[in-house]
């Protein structure tokens, strides 16, 4: 495994981020892993090197966050990994258990503390940005957790960029915490972060730490672009019920992109996933892309990219089909 400071903190992270939404409960979404099957995948994560690994308070309700708080204690020592959370989304109907608010920041950081059993987050993150709270407001909140102890760094996620720089400017303005990550969506087929927030990020200094660097895992080759959009396409529990994948993607030429993924791959004699995730680790400013696995095999898979090379022609040949997309993944 291999280590890089996260942005311009002293804060090292692997490469290679397990995103922990496959972890939970099964009533939640229907491709999510229950707890026993979770656990061996997370063990072999930290046998593997993996010291980073990211949740938020909505995933599986909460349930993501009670397992990883139990795996991480049972097969890591608290101080060895760096542990990610986020807020923003409904955790129930009342009007205030959602959003930036102040109440919210406070009561839901507290809240992800009892169930990850831990005394601190490392990296705490807002889900989206809240239009309807004061951005003053909602930096002095996360400033002030920080201070509490409760958190050590601050992050945000999929935004436009001239939030993002709004609300750092605000944390300037006043001295406040500034963000030391963007969790943002990007992948070979969706590459509009390209435009703004990834020059801005490197500028700033800012980590970046993509999600779904797999394209909801249509990067692995093994869904086809004659089933479209359909419901079935896909091998998998997740490809057939996954419904944000399917409203994001398989659209105009993501599987010409798909399928040049999986010639490279043949030429080098790796897997398609490896070298979608090779592409990306070769950009600039990205620090740890957010990997999803199921299974064993996809994290040993991941990890391994780290040694899959590419030369300019290969970038170059991976990119040339790219065309424009609407902005997704903000809301």
């Amino acid at each position: 495994m291999e280590y890089v400071n996260l942005g311009k903190t002293g804060l090292k992270v692997s490469r290679i981020c397990l995103g922990m939404m496959t972890y939970g409960t099964s009533q939640w979404r229907e491709w999510v892993l229950d707890e026993a099957d979770s656990r061996p995948i997370i063990q072999r994560a930290v046998e593997l090197g993996v010291n980073f690994f990211d949740t938020a308070d909505m995933y599986s309700l909460g349930v993501s966050e009670e397992v990883t708080g139990r795996a991480l204690r049972d097969f890591a020592r608290r101080d060895n990994v760096v542990i990610a959370t986020k807020l923003f989304w409904p955790m129930s109907d009342d009007v205030n258990d959602r959003g930036l608010s102040r109440k919210h920041i406070m009561q839901a950081v507290d809240a992800s503390l009892r169930r990850l059993q831990t005394d601190y987050i490392d990296l705490y993150q807002i889900h989206r940005f809240d239009p309807y709270t004061p951005i003053e407001e909602t930096m002095e909140a996360l400033h002030d957790v920080v201070k509490a102890g409760k958190a050590r760094y601050i992050g945000a996620s999929s935004m436009y960029a001239w939030q993002f720089a709004k609300m750092q400017y605000t944390a300037d303005l006043h001295g406040w915490t500034r963000f030391v990550a963007m969790q943002n969506h990007y992948n070979l087929i969706y590459r509009e972060e390209e435009r703004e927030m990834i020059p801005y990020c490197i500028d700033a200094g800012v980590g970046v730490i993509p999600w779904s660097p797999l394209a909801r895992g249509l990067l692995a080759g093994t869904r086809h672009a004659e089933k479209g959009k359909d419901q079935q396409a896909g091998s998998t529990t997740r490809a057939r019920t996954d419904q944000y994948a399917h409203d994001m993607y398989y659209e105009g030429n993501d599987f010409e992109i798909v399928e040049r993924v999986v010639t490279l791959a043949v030429q080098k004699d790796v897997r398609p996933a490896q070298v979608a995730l090779a592409w990306m680790l070769h950009k600039p400013g990205i620090t740890s892309p957010i990997i999803g696995a199921s299974k064993i095999p996809h994290l040993e898979e991941a990890a391994a990219a780290l040694a899959v090379s590419l030369t300019a022609e290969d970038m170059a040949y991976l990119e040339a089909p790219y065309q424009p997309h609407p902005v997704l993944g903000h809301g």
